[in-house]
């Protein structure tokens, strides 16, 4: 199968295309660099040093015999995104090509303009892209768990059956974003539906839960083929700070009580759950939706869990919340379906977060720790 892995450089992305490639798929990265561009902006930096997509590719090569195609450019260019459809001919595009941080987006207005701008045009182009060259392609599209919020009912995987006033009906599951960006998503979200009911596309929406680790086993393959480790307080996801800090010896930050519960999976099941989502493509006219996440834990529950592995003694700390959120909330969600196309979940485990702390411990020297602690409130920049 011919696919596109649109973000092709990023964090997921890049072990997405190994992993597809490595499964015997044809694979093409595309991607514009603006993920590196937030480094420079922000001053920070991976925690474990990645090489540029040029050398990359040529590594992969070299280590499996195994071609990857690569296109620079953005998906607001029309006619580039038009073009590399025409060129490549895809069977499936993975869309990972999004400013994907809540923090980045709240920082102020002109961050949230570029989040929603970039995100929802960039999706647009590509939805008329697909309409227009070849409907048939099938587009898996890397949506959030936060697109859902924290509601006080079950959470269905994407559509909820709705019965008022004595009548029924199947409609899209109602949304409570809690960022600029996870707002971006629900928009990405409705016209995707939108073009499914009218044009006939083909979709599945993947609502991803928080990802951790760093390592696929096509990554650890050679040093050169590594993907990102975000620690920072804008991009690093919760369990990777975290270990960062018991490995430096600073306190865990919790934001407020730590009772916020979030849906989790391992780096090495959002590559799996990409294949068997290309490898199983929705039917025409279907949009899909699969809730792509293993377990859930409240962030009080991940510090504890770190500080228990930890073989050395950890702190707690406790930070305002700069986030507005709800300090303990019902989670429960419905996971199912990638389960039902045949994942075989690694859960969070001692051995998993023991070797994270190797990988921190071979980089420390890189980490910058004010970078550890929140800048961004969601809140901070409005009048009192």
């Amino acid at each position: 199968m011919r696919v596109l892995v649109l973000g092709g450089d990023g964090y997921l992305g890049w072990p997405t295309a190994l992993h597809l490639s490595d499964r015997g798929h044809d694979i093409a990265v595309l991607d514009n660099f603006a993920r590196r561009g937030y480094d420079t902006e922000l001053g920070v930096q991976s925690l474990v040093p990645i090489q540029d997509l040029d050398a990359r590719v040529a590594a992969w090569e070299e280590v499996s015999g195994k071609r990857l195609t690569s296109y620079v450019g953005d998906l607001l260019d029309a006619d580039f995104v038009y073009r590399v459809l025409s060129e490549f001919e895809p069977d499936a595009i993975v869309h990972f090509a999004e400013q994907r941080a809540a923090p980045y987006s709240m920082i102020d207005r002109a961050h949230a303009v570029y989040t929603q701008h970039n995100n929802v045009v960039g999706t647009l182009n590509l939805m008329y892209a697909i309409a227009e060259t070849n409907p048939d392609i099938h587009l898996v599209k890397l949506g959030t768990m936060g697109e859902y919020g924290t509601p006080n009912i079950d959470i269905e995987e994407g559509w909820l059956e709705v019965e008022h006033n004595g009548r029924k009906d199947r409609m899209l599951y109602p949304k409570k974003p809690g960022s600029f960006y996870h707002l971006s998503k629900v928009h990405d979200s409705h016209n995707l539906e939108f073009g499914c009911r009218i044009w006939g596309l083909r979709v599945t929406d993947l609502n991803q839960g928080v990802v951790y680790g760093q390592q696929t086993d096509q990554t650890v393959q050679d040093a050169r083929l590594a993907t990102r480790f975000d620690y920072d307080a804008v991009f690093g996801t919760v369990l990777n700070r975290f270990v960062i800090q018991a490995v430096l010896g600073e306190p865990l930050t919790v934001y407020g009580t730590g009772g916020q519960t979030r849906g989790l999976l391992d780096i090495r099941d959002t590559v799996e759950c990409i294949r068997l989502a290309v490898e199983n493509p929705a039917d025409a006219g279907e949009f899909r939706v699969f809730n792509q996440m293993t377990e859930s834990y409240s962030v009080a529950q991940i510090a504890e869990k770190v500080a228990e592995c930890f073989p050395g003694p950890v702190q707690v700390e406790h930070l305002e919340n700069p986030r507005v959120e709800l300090a303990e909330h019902y989670y429960n969600v419905k996971h199912t379906g990638l389960v039902g196309l045949g994942l075989q979940p690694h859960l969070l485990s001692e051995t998993l977060i023991e070797s994270m702390f190797d990988i921190v411990s071979a980089n420390k020297d890189r980490v910058d720790a004010a970078a550890l602690l929140p800048t961004v409130r969601w809140r901070g920049h409005l009048k009192a």
